[in-house]
């Protein structure tokens, strides 16, 4: 089949490394502009174009496809010339009004890293660790104009381990997308039996994954040290849970454990212990977290030993 492939970061690639493998013509790729990246704000190309081009896969890169705009129309026309069977859809970052969902023959089908209709929207990994959600998983839909609101088409699951962080379940479900979408464009009777068995959404189940704030990522020690552990992990690695220093800097918080230390009578956020194991903190429940490791600014992430030699922090101290 003929296939447009439109997405932007590593999730996205992942799935086109599995299409390549196919014996699908991937016709074109869309992905976001360049963005400045790095410490030298230089010009990016996301990780979708690097790997079409390494391809040599036409790369098209609108700003938008607005049927209001010359530029949005051009869009359109452009995508329509190119009579693809199939678009598939990941991470893509831009909305598609209906008039592109339209375009191909057989459908838009993407793939989202949750288990819908819960956690449609721009943050469903993290949003799962951070709830304590046992599993999440991948879910083929076929694209409608609401946000994340298509038919389904195909799940996969995926437990969430207790040392997941949002890194480590992007992979997962990274992989699981990838294997997901080759399975229902393994032909084009299957793709029909999916299309013909899809199922709508539950409007009543759903929950929305709202977008990542930096200022949500502050640690309150007021939290019981499940929700703190969780929060931890689902901000690795963006935008990184942290604790204020002053009113500038941050001491940035990229592992924790549940710990055994006693914190009954202590006032949360105070230092229990320092240790092989990290530094040990009480939380609201009277239990504490274990900080496995640290970041000061100007500075790398530093292990529980390094923590230590710094002498930065104290028994007693409150963060």
């Amino acid at each position: 089949m003929k296939i447009i492939f439109a997405g932007t970061p590593e999730f996205a690639a992942t799935a086109l490394a599995a299409l390549l493998n196919t014996q699908h013509d991937i016709v074109a790729a869309y992905t976001q502009p360049d963005r400045k990246a790095g410490r030298g704000q230089k010009l990016t190309a996301s990780a979708v174009k690097q790997l079409a081009l390494e391809h040599n896969i036409p790369v098209y890169q609108p700003l938008h496809f607005k049927s209001s705009t010359e530029e949005g129309l051009a869009a359109q026309a452009e995508l329509a010339a190119l009579n693809a069977d199939v678009m598939v859809v990941a991470a893509y970052g831009l909305i598609l009004p209906q008039a592109v969902l339209d375009t191909p023959k057989y459908a838009c089908l993407n793939i989202h890293g949750s288990l819908l209709p819960r956690w449609r929207g721009a943050a469903p990994i993290q949003r799962a660790i951070a709830t304590g959600d046992a599993a999440t998983g991948v879910t083929i839909m076929k694209m409608a104009a609401g946000l994340d609101t298509g038919d389904m088409m195909y799940k996969t699951l995926c437990p969430i381990e207790a040392h997941d962080t949002s890194a480590s379940l992007h992979d997962k479900l990274a992989a699981q997308g990838a294997e997901a979408i080759v399975a229902v464009l393994e032909s084009e009777e299957k793709l029909l039996h999916y299309l013909q068995t899809r199922e709508v959404q539950d409007e009543a189940q759903t929950v929305y994954a709202h977008k990542l704030s930096k200022a949500e990522a502050q640690i309150d020690w007021s939290q019981n040290a499940v929700q703190i552990d969780r929060n931890i992990r689902a901000f690795n690695p963006w935008p990184v849970a942290f604790i204020p220093l002053d009113e500038k800097n941050n001491l940035r918080v990229w592992g924790s454990l549940l710990s055994d230390e006693d914190a009954s009578g202590q006032l949360p956020g105070t230092i229990l212990s320092l240790n092989k194991q990290g530094v040990h903190v009480a939380c609201g429940d009277q239990r504490a977290i274990c900080l496995t490791s640290l970041q000061w600014p100007g500075g790398k992430p530093l292990n529980p030993v390094q923590i230590n030699q710094t002498q930065k922090l104290t028994v007693g101290q409150t963060l």
